[in-house]
């Protein structure tokens, strides 16, 4: 089994270790002082910023093995595909997904852009669409589509995008885009269509996923529960005469034993005031880093725990794992070091554990 491994980066703000508190790292902020002790200065001064402590989150998953790196859309944070086109170019192996909503414009400027992307990466780039969040989200953004028409609008938006992506002569009407023999030809043709990545527990969601996407990612949730989703859109996929991926979105919070992980986790959820639960196994704990991360659920427990748990997922179906941690940079390390090559020897029938 070919697993992927890909690690979220935090588009607004991270914590340090024993700090849960977000800050813009690398970055002058007004509100806050440097992380520095006093007497001691920064040479840095203005010229380093949070994009450049982005970019080390990038390097440091490019040199952990990771296969790629998700750009999260945070309503409060920069703009996914500007940090994809930034990072795209200061790394050399990685898949991009940026994360964004349909609502962004047109599905035809923005397969023009993504042809862009493709070329000057060497096709590295990915796209995973989302919904836009809840009703007062989607409005702040100035996006007052009906919920009942969001999945409507994606299905819409990928179906014209991936045409003139593939097509010379293409011609659409829908609800929401219109095109009139379109398609990219010149350098911007015969380009690869971005992978597309879709989420959704509805079986509306599910369906689209099975239509259109390549990839569905599923909340973090105990293996049970998330075996009959995947064999759910398995089977809904093989309908259409296609094969879908499923990805899991989980953060990691993995130490040498079981106890420092629980008190990390402890340190953590007190310190950055989320409320979190136990999860059905005492590894999984809904909630623990969701206002920082946005994933429903962390793996907490010993290097060998979390492991296992992983190799777990993968066995019941998940082939991609999209991991975040806080702090992003100093665990991106560490997972890579220490979780990635154990879960792919596993998984490989090696079966040796790394000393």
């Amino acid at each position: 089994m070919a697993l992927e491994f890909f690690w979220q980066l935090p588009t607004n703000g991270d914590g340090r270790y024993a700090d849960a508190e977000k800050r813009r790292r690398g970055e002058r902020e007004y509100a806050h002082s440097a992380y520095l002790t006093p007497g001691v200065s920064d040479p840095r001064g203005d010229t380093y910023n949070y994009f450049d402590y982005l970019h080390q989150i990038a390097r440091a998953a490019e040199l952990g093995g990771f296969n790629g790196i998700q750009i999260r859309n945070d309503p409060d944070g920069d703009e996914s595909w500007i940090v994809a086109g930034y990072l795209a170019r200061s790394t050399k192996y990685l898949t991009i997904i940026a994360e964004f909503d349909a609502s962004r414009g047109s599905a035809v400027y923005a397969a023009k852009n993504a042809v862009s992307y493709q070329r000057f990466s060497h096709g590295r780039f990915a796209w995973k669409i989302g919904t836009g969040g809840n009703e007062k989200q989607r409005h702040s953004a100035g996006d007052f589509i009906t919920e009942q028409d969001i999945l409507k609008r994606i299905d819409e938006f990928v179906t014209v995008a991936q045409n003139v992506i593939t097509q010379t002569s293409y011609t659409f009407e829908g609800e929401f885009f219109q095109v009139l023999e379109g398609g990219f030809k010149g350098p911007l043709s015969n380009q690869k269509v971005p992978p597309v990545y879709l989420a959704g527990s509805s079986e509306e969601a599910y369906q689209l996923s099975a239509k259109l996407a390549d990839v569905h990612v599923l909340d973090a949730k105990p293996v049970e529960l998330l075996k009959p989703e995947i064999a759910k859109l398995s089977a809904l996929a093989a309908a259409h005469g296609r094969k879908l991926d499923i990805a899991l979105r989980i953060d990691l919070l993995a130490r040498e034993t079981e106890e420092e992980a629980q008190f990390d986790a402890e340190r953590f959820g007190q310190q950055s005031g989320n409320t979190y639960e136990v999860g059905s196994t005492s590894l999984l704990r809904a909630g623990l880093s969701g206002k920082h991360t946005d994933a429903a659920a962390t793996l907490v427990g010993s290097y060998e725990q979390v492991i296992d748990k992983l190799v777990e997922y993968a066995q019941a179906g998940i082939t991609t794992f999209i991991l975040g941690a806080v702090p992003s940079l100093e665990e991106a390390y560490r997972v890579g070091e220490i979780i990635l090559p154990e879960v792919r020897s596993l998984i490989s029938g090696a079966g040796r554990r790394v000393a």
